[in-house]
């Protein structure tokens, strides 16, 4: 149901992005304004601004008057995280001027001056899960989606947004990584993305914000939302989808193998035992439904673990979340950056800037984070 979008941070001296520091590993960061970044073999570089930041402006916790008068539960803040790959395309095809629409949208419309780190792929990332399933995105040709349009990177990095690749892994697992980190900081996190792989990590502190091709916005996904279209809780949602695969990523489900044993008999019997390896470790020693499924769940285990492997978001990713990215996003430049990527590379559309002011102030509902 529509209501007014989520209200704005608190204001802070403007902060320059930096790139992560990380844990010992060879990969690649990508640089930010004021920042370079090299990888070795042996050890990783930080990269910071050359003059030294300010101390990071923390968000206030907003105070909600309950019905009686006295304080309701304190509101966290935010932080984003976007997963701009996706956005890159329209359809099967790359498509700048998709990525601009979604950005301006994004920042207008959703994020407004919270902290936003944007997260790609790393070269060689769908590798680990490939060696695990070679079914895994092999529709895709391999690097696809990993090497970002350097215009693209120039548009966050002028938007004053940190980006993240690390070689070696999908953005994914960047992001579920990073969630954790950001979580125990005492932050909510809003994930910006598509991508229902990200539906395993919502909480009531992690919500999913999803790009709608179809009405134009962005719209909130949250553990409400999910319990009504799942009738599970989300701690389930890798299990469920080891049963039900993910055709889009090249991961079969088990109905290929047991075409009886569908979406709904898997929720019933998750609901019942918890996670996939409750139900399977419990198959092994009694019986835990019909035939079809006592038969499937002792036949096929390896199988149900292996997708649980390949689905499974990781969360070893060697990168630190970095303190300097909860100020308060500088949104000044986003005007002016934004409408000269439209008009410069909008596919031969005609598009000028006041039109571009227009589609920026477009009065768009967005779903709630918390209806």
């Amino acid at each position: 149901m529509p209501v007014p979008p989520p209200a704005t941070a608190s204001t802070a001296p403007p902060l320059a992005p930096v790139i992560a520091a990380a844990r010992p590993r060879s990969f690649r960061l990508c640089a930010t304004p004021h920042a370079s970044v090299s990888s070795s073999a042996s050890h990783s570089t930080s990269a910071v601004s050359s003059q030294p930041p300010p101390l990071p402006a923390r968000h206030s916790r907003k105070q909600v008057v309950g019905r009686d008068g006295a304080p309701a539960k304190t509101t966290k803040p935010r932080v984003f995280f976007l997963d701009v790959n996706p956005l890159c395309f329209r359809g099967s095809q790359r498509s700048l001027g998709a990525f601009a629409r979604w950005l301006s949208l994004f920042f207008s419309h959703v994020s407004l001056r919270d902290p936003v780190i944007a997260v790609l792929d790393g070269e060689g990332g769908n590798e680990y899960r490939r060696r695990l399933l070679p079914s895994y995105k092999a529709h895709r040709p391999r690097g696809a989606g990993s090497g970002a349009d350097s215009r693209v990177l120039d548009v966050l990095r002028e938007c004053n947004v940190p980006v993240v690749r690390v070689d070696g892994y999908e953005a994914d697992d960047v992001v579920a990584t990073l969630t954790e980190q950001v979580l125990q900081k005492g932050f909510r996190v809003v994930i910006g993305s598509p991508d229902k792989d990200f539906k395993q990590l919502i909480s009531e502190d992690v919500q999913l914000v999803m790009p709608i091709p179809e009405i134009g916005r962005w719209s909130f996904y949250t553990l409400r939302h999910y319990v009504a279209q799942y009738k599970c809780d989300p701690t389930a949602d890798l299990s469920l989808r080891c049963f039900v695969g993910d055709e889009a990523d090249g991961v079969p489900g088990i109905q290929h193998l047991v075409p009886g044993f569908g979406r709904k008999t898997a929720v019933k019997l998750l609901n019942k035992h918890g996670s996939l390896e409750n139900l399977l470790n419990t198959a092994a020693v009694r019986t835990v439904g019909k035939d079809y499924a006592q038969d499937a769940l002792v036949k096929h285990a390896d199988y149900l673990r292996k997708n649980y492997e390949v689905l499974s978001l990781r969360r070893d990713v060697n990168v630190e979340f970095d303190d300097r990215w909860l100020s308060t996003r500088d949104s000044c430049n986003d005007s002016s950056v934004l409408s000269d990527f439209i008009l410069k590379f909008n596919e031969g559309q005609k598009i000028n800037s006041s039109f571009f002011r227009e589609f920026c102030n477009i009065s768009l509902p967005v779903i709630h984070e918390n209806g």
